[in-house]
Parts: structure tokens; sequence; C-alpha cells
């Protein structure tokens, strides 16, 4: 049966990726994004041979009022949601670096979008999967979440909010038959990425610290999400699962 999915951060990167895999299973999907020319250029190429089984949705995934309003567009739209991915997320400015040399702001934002923003997709996403008795939730997390990256404390700490928010969600609404789990990428190659990655020492020093001596792409994390969405991954429940090349093995 065709499912309802909601993807955040959908415009791009790995959510642009993440919706097309479940438009291409069959599935319908709201796809969630900050940015409206975004999301039409996506209708416009990627998803134009899906027609209405994508629903575009601009919105900021950080405010208590549009996440509201597109959850319930989505009820209203499709009759309910089999599958919440959010994956909106930033690594914040160049300021955000070190800690004391993080700004208050900067921090905020990062912590708004990252974690904030999960909270709210979840706070409003969860009681429509009571009320149809169960669903799927994957929060996209980092391996930032589990190893600290240096230079990187907002973020760090954004993601291992999201690891943990994410295992409460699970020993809540479990036994209602929602079942919630972190994915945690290492590198992959996106446009947030894609500065660091397009300089070749930069490129030269991550691929160093990657047994596999491979960059991860969109697709590597769309397929898994794919997974940890169908029933094959029944068991699957609070759960971090790291995809790295290796990254965090030594």
């Amino acid at each position: 049966m065709s499912r309802v999915v909601v993807v955040t951060g959908a415009a791009s990167g790995n959510g642009q990726a993440i919706a097309h895999r479940f438009l291409d299973h069959g599935d319908r999907v709201a796809a969630v994004d900050l940015s409206a020319e975004g999301l039409a250029a996506r209708s416009q190429d990627d998803w134009a041979a899906h027609g209405d089984r994508v629903l575009c949705l601009p919105g900021d995934v950080a405010s208590e009022a549009d996440m509201e309003r597109i959850i319930d567009r989505v009820v209203e739209h499709f009759g309910r949601i089999d599958v919440l991915v959010n994956n909106a997320g930033i690594a914040g400015n160049p300021e955000a670096t070190v800690l004391h040399a993080t700004p208050i702001g900067e921090f905020d934002r990062v912590i708004a979008v990252n974690v904030r923003g999960v909270f709210l997709g979840c706070r409003n996403a969860i009681p429509v999967m009571l009320e149809q008795g169960g669903g799927v939730i994957v929060n996209i997390a980092s391996v930032a979440g589990l190893v600290a990256f240096p230079g990187r404390a907002a973020y760090t700490a954004s993601k291992g909010a999201v690891i943990q928010l994410t295992r409460s969600i699970a020993a809540d609404y479990a036994h209602a038959g929602i079942r919630c789990n972190a994915l945690c990428p290492g590198m992959i190659e996106t446009p947030m990425t894609q500065w660091r990655l397009d300089n070749p020492d930069l490129r030269r020093q991550v691929l160093d610290r990657i047994p596999q001596n491979e960059i991860g792409i969109a697709n590597d994390v769309a397929s898994v999400v794919l997974f940890l969405a169908g029933t094959d991954a029944r068991y699957f429940n609070g759960a971090a699962l790291v995809m790295d090349g290796g990254y965090t093995a030594i």
C-alpha cells in the first residue's frame, strides 16, 4: 500500500534523495523545506513525473506555527502520516567553531533547526500516528552525535541531542506501534559539505580518516532511510545506526 511520507529539508542534498527514493518506491511524499524556490525547482525536474503524489510545503522546521500548519495540511491532503523523516539540519556558519568562540546566537540557531526542528516534527506527527495505530520516524543525526567533530561544538551537541530524543521517543511510544530510529551518517557529499570536499587538501584530510577511503553520497542515506521505514526493519527501535565507511571504527 502507498505510504504517506513527510520529508523535511527535501529540496536538496540528502532530503532530495530521500524524497525521490520514496516516490520511486510508489509512496506519496510531503516535501518540506525552508526554500519555496528549491521545492518549486524539484517539482519541475526530479519529481515532475510523480504528479499528485508530491505535496510541496514551504516552511521553517524551527517554527511551531509552521510545523503545525504543515502537519495539518499533510493530513488534510493525504489523510494520514505513515513515515516522518526529520532530515532538515544545518552545520552553522563559519563562526560556529570551538565552544568559547561560537556566538550565542549561532549556537541557538543550530539547536533551533537541528533539535527543536526534530522535536516539533515529532510533536505534531506523533498524535496522528497514535490515532491511526502506528508509524515510523527516522531522524537524521550524524556520527558527530557519537564522536565529537573538532571545532563544531554546536553541531556536535545538536546531533547528540537528536540521538537521545530518538531513544526517548522509542521508549515512550513503542507500545503504541511507533518506531523511531536515528541514522548517523559520516561524511556525505551534499551542498552542505561541498565547500570542504571541493578543496583538494581538505578532501584528502577527510579521506585519510575514513578506512573505506571514499565519501558517501546522498543515495546511500536514502537507501538506509527506505530500509528503516519498511517492515524489514520492524525490530529496529531507538537505534542509532552508523554509516560512515569505518570513520568511527578507528
